[in-house]
């Protein structure tokens, strides 16, 4: 059906505009919501097909390929003309000027949406619910991948619409609509303290740490000293070989040459020797130890040991 003087056929509104922003007619109101200002023809058209109210409107911009939704809240614009928040005007990359297709829309009524600011700054503010509740009241429809404007304390915040249900596109008047936050876009998982790498002398977690060796007892390392306070002349424990014969450290002198003959050859004969040349190579031989030769050689060694009473007779007489 065609209507002369308004351009306008079949049964549904459908017709083409030219936007402007908001400003161009001094309505700063109409930037705090998703309404438009239309021609006072629109309204005869849309009276006659008998459409549901609230009336919503399907934006198509052709060019960009970009579809939003929206409400109208006046119709006193020049013929030909639409006016529209500039923030809608980029949502659908439209510029002053710029042809947009206007159809009427039935909505569902939504039952679910999920925002997600642009900035944690909105978070910052004392009460964001109910600052974003005050301004969806200004709003007729949501539509996904939309981003709306709320204008707190003389800043302006932008919140994308990620997702809405039932619909991608859904009516919010006279409607409980739940509402859900992502996490704002320029929001930063707080940085973890890295764990320290444990060094190669640490052992791991799992391996089991051996206690400390306990100190061996070692008897008889101590340092001699003499009764009648002079320096000893006795080795040092760390000079002492480990495979000889114990040395005693009882604090008394070291024997000398001739003693430690006597003693040898008293623990090898068992018998009083007064001195001689053999006596003291023999003596020599008990100090270094048993003999380290085979066993086929040992008659030899028992014929090179000390004799007793072998040396030269001396008379007392003089």
């Amino acid at each position: 059906m065609f209507f002369p003087g308004y351009g306008y056929h079949g049964t549904s509104f459908e017709q083409t505009y030219r936007c402007y922003p908001a400003s161009f007619i001094d309505k700063p109101q109409l930037e705090i919501g998703d309404k438009i200002i239309m021609p006072p023809s629109a309204l005869d058209r849309l009276a006659s097909l008998h459409i549901d109210y609230p009336m919503l409107f399907e934006l198509h911009n052709a060019a960009a390929e970009r579809i939003s939704h929206c409400g109208v809240l006046e119709f006193i614009a020049e013929e030909g003309m639409v006016y529209m928040p500039y923030w809608m005007m980029q949502n659908m990359l439209l510029q002053e000027g710029d042809t947009v297709r206007v159809k009427n829309a039935t909505l569902p009524k939504g039952t679910y949406v999920k925002l997600q600011p642009h900035t944690k700054d909105f978070l910052d503010i004392s009460n964001p619910k109910a600052i974003l509740e005050t301004t969806l009241r200004n709003f007729s429809c949501l539509t996904t991948g939309d981003s709306i404007m709320v204008a707190y304390n003389n800043k302006k915040y932008y919140i994308d619409i990620v997702e809405t249900k039932p619909a991608s596109a859904i009516s919010i008047i006279e409607t409980d609509c739940e509402v859900d936050f992502a996490p704002p876009l320029d929001y930063k998982e707080p940085e973890r303290p890295q764990p320290s790498v444990p060094s190669s002398n640490t052992p791991s977690q799992g391996a089991e740490v051996e206690p400390p060796a306990e100190p061996k007892f070692s008897p008889f390392t101590g340092i001699g000293r003499r009764l009648d306070g002079k320096p000893s002349k006795q080795p040092t424990p760390a000079s002492l070989p480990t495979n000889g014969p114990t040395v005693a450290t009882n604090g008394a002198k070291p024997a000398t040459t001739n003693t430690s003959q006597a003693s040898s050859s008293k623990q090898i004969a068992g018998k009083l020797v007064f001195g001689s040349s053999r006596s003291t190579a023999a003596g020599k031989e008990a100090q270094k130890g048993p003999a380290t030769e085979p066993k086929e050689n040992h008659p030899k060694a028992e014929e090179l040991k000390f004799q007793a009473f072998t040396g030269k007779k001396y008379s007392l007489k003089g």
